[in-house]
């Protein structure tokens, strides 16, 4: 890559202070802190996967509860990686993976196709896990799509355990991420798209 695919994105709000930075051409390591164990270790599980160098920092209203917290970060990662990826030249465009942990199994498509959509079917076995909400799972990936300008398909078809089903969710979002803005040799400066722009 001659061009680096990085990007910062700052949001500040009354809720939430949050800074992202991505590089998409890394090689997993990650700096994470939002306050939220559970969360922290879910976003490493993407930076990892999806050999992205992930540097997330983020203070929210705790007091409150977790939902302003994911849901801003996922919607400043979403912008980070909507800028770092830039007019999407080269990119294979389209990821998808299946990830087992013990009896779960999940199966994450990715489209950057310019339109922001999420499909999501994830019956948790429970409501927490540690100090994260699971209902959070769908805001956090709800904000990325909104501001990647993805479409994502999220399921996880089989899994008991909450905590095996989320990580299973966010170790094949990275690795649906990794193969999605893999730069293809073969169309290296084309944009994957009739259309001629995502």
């Amino acid at each position: 890559m001659s061009n680096a695919r990085t990007a910062e994105v700052s949001r500040n709000t009354a809720e939430t202070q949050i800074t992202v930075k991505v590089n998409l051409d890394g090689t997993g390591v990650s700096h994470l802190s939002t306050g939220i164990g559970f969360f922290d270790h879910m976003l490493d599980q993407i930076a990892r996967h999806g050999l992205i160098d992930l540097d997330i920092q983020a203070k929210g209203d705790l007091h409150i509860d977790g939902h302003h917290t994911v849901e801003d970060v996922g919607i400043t990662l979403g912008q980070a990686v909507a800028k770092a990826v830039g007019d999407k030249k080269g990119i294979r465009r389209y990821g998808h993976a299946y990830v087992p942990l013990d009896e779960a199994l999940s199966r994450v498509v990715v489209d950057f196709s310019g339109r922001p959509g999420l499909d999501m079917h994830v019956p948790f076995k429970s409501g927490m896990i540690g100090a994260f909400d699971t209902q959070l799972t769908y805001e956090f990936f709800q904000g990325f799509v909104n501001h990647a300008f993805v479409t994502l398909h999220i399921d996880n078809l089989k899994g008991e355990n909450a905590h095996h089903q989320a990580e299973t969710v966010f170790k094949a979002f990275g690795r649906a991420l990794r193969a999605a803005l893999e730069i293809d040799p073969r169309s290296v400066g084309v944009i994957p798209s009739t259309k001629g722009s995502l």
